[in-house]
């Protein structure tokens, strides 16, 4: 417990005093957004200098069809992703933030009022709470009432990764969508580097290994993990790269559902359409790195993929035809000339 202790007081403290801005940072780590879509650049430019300039984010974990919607932002800091996805559910829709570190919230809130105004909206549609991700409970978010959960560079800080999912998945509703964005390695990091401030605070001492990541979500009874995009991390301080340059590291996004997925691909010779009708996406949606669906062109998937699309929010975006009277055994994840799935691991991640 008391290590658990220090190490969420060593994150506090970085980020609450250490770091300023994010030219503070040491590495690419939380800095890995080269590849934001063009939409979200747009409201990101609106937003508030200060809550930009105190962002320490990864990615771009913001996925589309969110109107109306409610979205939880885990470790939301000075509440840039909040803002943004303010713009994006709407005035109808309802934003949740949750941080642990006083500084950065007290950021986030200062600038509520002036994010309303210019979203023109009556009241504002963002809440921001103080607390720990590894107990959404105690800030009173409750069971199966979050259709999306969202993190930027966040659940690799927590000293309790398998709790901060299990909370996810308890209070995303059915067919509700977690899609993040964090550090990952390909490997275990030594014990007696993941309690280096330094290490911990620039998203790499705590980064998981990514089978490990894979088995806890097994265990919540998360069959099927999707990577959406991913970007290799550079270690350019020289006296980081010293102490864990052994360690390959990786900024991935990342996408699972709450739904009753099956651990493996199979084929029910089931074939899904985009109809083009997200707004961002009028010529394509990609489900993860190797499922691209151009609009209007009929894409052959498996079990897991069809039920992604037609058991969530993205139903009125597709057609998918077929079920699962029939089995065919495994479906062919080598990919295709139409990005059909790529096998990594048991399933389509």
């Amino acid at each position: 417990m008391n290590s658990i202790i220090e190490i969420s007081e060593s994150v506090r403290h970085y980020y609450g005093q250490v770091l300023q801005s994010s030219s503070d940072l040491k590495t690419s780590a939380c800095c890995s957004i080269d590849a934001i879509p063009a939409h979200l650049k747009t409201l990101i430019a609106g937003l508030h200098p200060e809550v930009v300039e105190r962002f320490y984010g990864c990615g771009s974990p913001l996925p589309p069809a969110l109107w109306g919607r409610t979205v939880l932002d885990l470790g939301c800091g000075s509440g840039r992703d909040c803002y943004v996805l303010s713009k994006l559910v709407g005035e109808q829709g309802r934003v949740i933030g949750v941080d642990m570190t006083p500084e950065q919230l007290e950021i986030a809130v200062r600038h509520r009022d002036w994010h309303t105004e210019r979203y023109g909206y009556s009241i504002s549609n963002v809440e921001f709470l103080y607390g720990h991700i590894e107990n959404l409970a105690t800030l009173g978010i409750a069971d199966n009432s979050i259709d999306v959960v969202v993190s930027n560079c966040v659940i690799n800080l927590s000293p309790e990764k398998a709790q901060v999912m299990a909370e996810i998945f308890r209070v995303l509703k059915p067919g509700g969508e977690l899609y993040f964005s964090d550090v990952f390695a390909d490997r275990r990091i030594p014990s007696a580097l993941r309690n280096d401030p330094v290490l911990l605070g620039e998203c790499l001492g705590g980064a998981l290994y990514w089978e490990d990541f894979r088995r806890i979500l097994h265990e919540l009874g998360c069959l099927d993990v999707r990577t959406v995009k991913q970007n290799v991390i550079t270690l350019d301080d020289p006296e980081v790269a010293a102490k864990i340059g052994m360690v390959q590291f990786r900024s991935v996004t990342v996408r699972a559902f709450k739904l009753p997925l099956e651990d493996r691909c199979e084929d029910y010779g089931q074939v899904a359409c985009y109809l083009g009708t997200l707004p961002e996406h009028p010529h394509a949606f990609d489900l993860d790195d190797h499922h691209h669906f151009e609009t209007r062109r009929p894409l052959r998937v498996c079990g897991n993929s069809a039920d992604m699309l037609a058991l969530s929010r993205y139903a009125p975006h597709f057609s998918v035809w077929g079920d699962k009277t029939t089995h065919f055994g495994l479906f062919d994840c080598t990919p295709g000339p139409q990005g059909e799935s790529a096998v990594a691991g048991g399933s389509c991640c």
